[in-house]
């Protein structure tokens, strides 16, 4: 199909659908070539931040790799709501692996294709933090140590959300979830526990190790895209809001996607073979009870019986997380 240039009156936009841009700086949501890799019909929540993010991401790979693309999937809510039997809403070759093996199953994948001589095909595992940071740690550990050729893409929603909201090892200090309560001196979720994951994959000193999240489409994009390119393991950790287990408003996702960034609280950064290569500044710091108080999963921190203590302690990890990794841009406080 020829293109045919279309003026607006608007241009420079980086809105999603960002059609005011020429055809080669718009990104892969915003082409009518794009492969909908999960297409309409599934049954996520409203603002599902995963649905939005395993979107995304897999149209990039998708992009990449000319559709020569095989995805292994834990499960988990993407896959419970995007394949309930006997239908389902991807369309690329899918495999539904158990809850602790997509690292496995994706290997097995990918030295098939080896054997078969298709090194154009590119293989992708994925999973929400509970099958990642937790069931499935052992095998994702293991792929990185053999550096499989698989790229490993966690969707972070902080919690085990399809199960009913219990905590995980990414479950942040003082939320509320089935298992973490808001009673006692120390509501909701413990200080002191739970796993960064991509600074362990880090330390398995690994080809490309990368954060995003679903507020900066072309971050991500560009990042998937890199990543589908590299040899050997890789790993991106992808934070997706849930609506449901957060008590956030369905239109707020990507809001809070963005403060999450913007606060400190998760570093977007890229590493290759175990150093930091590149992070996504902050132009200003935004305190943290911006992003806290649009959730309900911390509205125990505030109100009549607050915590400021503990809304300090959790100030302090945003700041740690601004100087380990040189967040804000130069000249900023």
């Amino acid at each position: 199909m020829s293109f045919q240039p279309v003026k607006f009156y608007q241009t420079g936009t980086f809105t999603v659908g960002n059609r005011l841009l020429a055809p080669d700086e718009r990104s892969v949501q915003a082409s009518e070539m794009r492969s909908n890799s999960i297409n309409s019909g599934h049954r996520a929540c409203q603002g599902c931040g995963e649905a939005l993010g395993a979107r995304y991401a897999i149209d990039a790979a998708m992009a990449e790799s000319n559709g020569q693309l095989i995805a292994a999937n834990a499960t988990g809510c993407l896959e419970v709501f995007s394949t309930p039997y006997p239908e389902s809403s991807w369309q690329v070759p899918w495999i539904h692996s158990l809850f602790g093996n997509a690292p496995a199953v994706a290997t097995g994948i990918a030295a098939a294709m080896k054997v078969k001589g298709r090194h154009d095909v590119r293989v992708v595992a994925q999973g929400g933090d509970g099958g990642t940071t937790d069931i499935g740690f052992g095998c994702l550990s293991g792929m990185f140590e053999r550096n499989d050729d698989v790229l490993y893409i966690c969707y972070d929603n902080e919690a085990y959300m399809n199960t009913g909201v219990q905590r995980s090892s990414a479950t942040p200090p003082t939320a509320r979830t089935a298992t973490t309560m808001p009673v006692g001196p120390e509501p909701g979720n413990v200080f002191g526990q739970g796993k960064n994951v991509p600074e362990i994959a880090m330390a398995h000193n690994i080809p490309y190790v990368a954060t995003a999240t679903v507020a900066d489409l072309r971050d991500l994009e560009y990042k998937v895209r890199k990543a589908v390119n590299i040899r050997g393991a890789r790993y991106i950790h992808l934070f997706v809001p849930c609506p449901l287990g957060w008590g956030s408003a369905s239109h707020d996702t990507i809001r809070l996607a963005r403060l999450a960034k913007e606060t400190g609280m998760f570093p977007v950064f890229e590493a290759e073979h175990g150093e930091v290569t590149s992070v996504l500044k902050i132009r200003r710091q935004v305190p943290i009870e911006e992003y806290l108080k649009p959730q309900k999963r911390f509205a125990h921190l505030f109100g009549k019986h607050a915590h400021p203590e503990l809304v300090a302690r959790l100030q302090a990890i945003a700041d740690r997380h601004i100087r380990k990794y040189g967040l804000l841009e130069e000249g900023d406080n």
